[in-house]
């Protein structure tokens, strides 16, 4: 391939490469250098990965990345290799639009379908699936908290980055279950990576992705929500939640997902503190780390918290009202007594408390905030839903309504609501639709079977 074109190219570095953009063409050419997991020094090593560049980037940008060209030395051979790509028009960058705050809402559904067809006809195997295990899932945390520390010795003590760590760890601790129900629901693929702002552009006919992670495989098998919670995150940080929260809903729409809303949260918490730990800028300069990407990471760990809920009261008090609008998978003593009705083989009380926790256990397991309404006036239940809680890595949080007057000494860990607006105040917010919480794949034991 031979350049021909005239004039001065624009250029535009990075840490890792140069771009030159002349004409209606871009070429990239990479830096003989080593950065983390970079190693580029080597022509050899340069001219593989921007072949592969090319090859992976073809997915979902045919016609922007046209292939590789050399680089003559002055004795005319070659000294080095260009990746040879369609130059996008600028003002067509995602990135630019969200700030000029172009109305793009039917542009990034667009995108949402041409991503879940990309996500559909992925690649797929044991190779890619062991990196959505939870093992996998943790080493990559460590990975992005260590890098955090290392480049940012000055948040690296900090109560943050300690809440990130514990909410993530605790996180993957109690999802064993979600984890493996991923896998073996396909959705664990050969991605793209990397999906930000500013390398996707809305064009009149269609939008283009560009600049995949190709350097490392590893690092692009992932969950298709780690590839949806990439760009999300990135958005929300450009002032856009409404047209993250858009994207997200097309997405799951058009793929069918219907993984609990913590994973989501949890995938793009992982993307935040990578672009803390990568030093992108912060909303001004003189803010403290939390008020940018990590302040990002610890918005959807609190918000994407596995809670058990224990919501207790006497009768005629609200209680059944009250859980029916917080969110969250509602598990009712009354309707689980309706179905264990006729068999008296226990105390309708045990039973009735037992067959709530067997079932909030495969709830959270899997990732759902789950409230279990009952009176819970006798603390042998309620000691068992704390055992629960244990060991699921959830949140326990007890509460309870109370007729006015009413002596609540028998349940001292409780905190007393008359009303939705202060239950949601203890809880920190809503917890979301309940028919997005309930795990699609979770089977429910039949009452009437033993339990194992």
């Amino acid at each position: 391939m031979v350049i021909t074109s005239f004039g001065h190219p624009e250029l535009v570095e990075t840490h890792a490469a140069m771009l030159f953009l002349l004409g209606d063409r871009a070429y990239k050419l990479r830096k003989p250098v080593q950065l983390g997991f970079h190693d580029f020094r080597r022509r050899a090593d340069r001219f593989r990965v921007c072949h592969r560049e090319v090859q992976l980037n073809k997915r979902l940008a045919p016609d922007v990345y046209l292939g590789v060209t050399d680089v003559l030395g002055p004795d005319g051979e070659p000294c080095d290799h260009l990746v040879v790509m369609r130059r996008m028009p600028a003002a067509r960058r995602l990135s630019t639009l969200v700030r000029q705050g172009a109305p793009i809402g039917g542009e990034l559904h667009r995108l949402a379908r041409m991503l879940a067809v990309f996500h559909t006809h992925a690649q797929r195997g044991p190779a890619i699936d062991v990196e959505g295990a939870r093992a996998a899932l943790q080493d990559r945390w460590d990975a992005a908290l260590d890098q955090l520390r290392r480049s940012h010795g000055d948040v690296s003590s900090s109560a943050e980055v300690a809440e990130v760590e514990n909410r993530a760890h605790e996180f993957l601790a109690g999802r064993e279950a979600l984890f493996l129900d991923r896998i073996a629901g396909g959705r664990i693929v050969d991605g793209h990576g990397d999906l930000s702002a500013d390398d996707i552009f809305l064009l009149d006919d269609g939008p283009r992705v560009l600049d995949c992670l190709e350097y490392d495989d590893r690092l692009r098998y992932l969950d298709v929500l780690d590839d949806v919670a990439c760009l999300a995150v990135d958005l929300e940080h450009l002032g856009a939640p409404t047209l993250a929260e858009g994207f997200v809903a097309g997405y799951r729409a058009f793929s069918g997902d219907t993984a609990p809303p913590a994973l989501l949260h949890h995938y793009a918490a992982y993307r935040a503190v990578l672009r803390a730990a990568a030093g992108c800028p912060r909303p001004r300069r003189d803010s403290p780390p939390h008020n940018g990407h990590l302040g990002d990471a610890l918005r959807h760990l609190r918000a994407g918290t596995v809670r058990l809920v224990l919501l207790g009261g006497s009768p005629a008090t609200g209680r059944s009202t009250l859980a029916g609008q917080l969110g969250g998978t509602v598990l009712s003593a009354d309707r689980i007594w309706a179905e264990l009705a006729g068999n008296a083989a226990a105390e309708p009380g045990d039973r009735i408390h037992a067959e709530m926790i067997w079932q909030a256990r495969r709830l959270l397991e899997h990732g759902a905030t789950v409230i279990l309404d009952a009176a819970w006036t006798h603390e042998e239940h309620r000691r068992a839903a704390r055992d629960l809680a244990h060991c699921t890595h959830s949140e326990l949080v007890e509460l309870r309504t109370a007729a006015a007057g009413r002596d609540t000494d028998d349940w001292p860990q409780a905190r007393t609501v008359d009303s939705a607006a202060q239950a949601l105040a203890e809880l920190g917010g809503p917890f979301g639709p309940a028919e997005t919480g309930r795990p699609a794949r979770v089977t429910m034991r039949p009452a009437a079977n033993s339990r194992s």
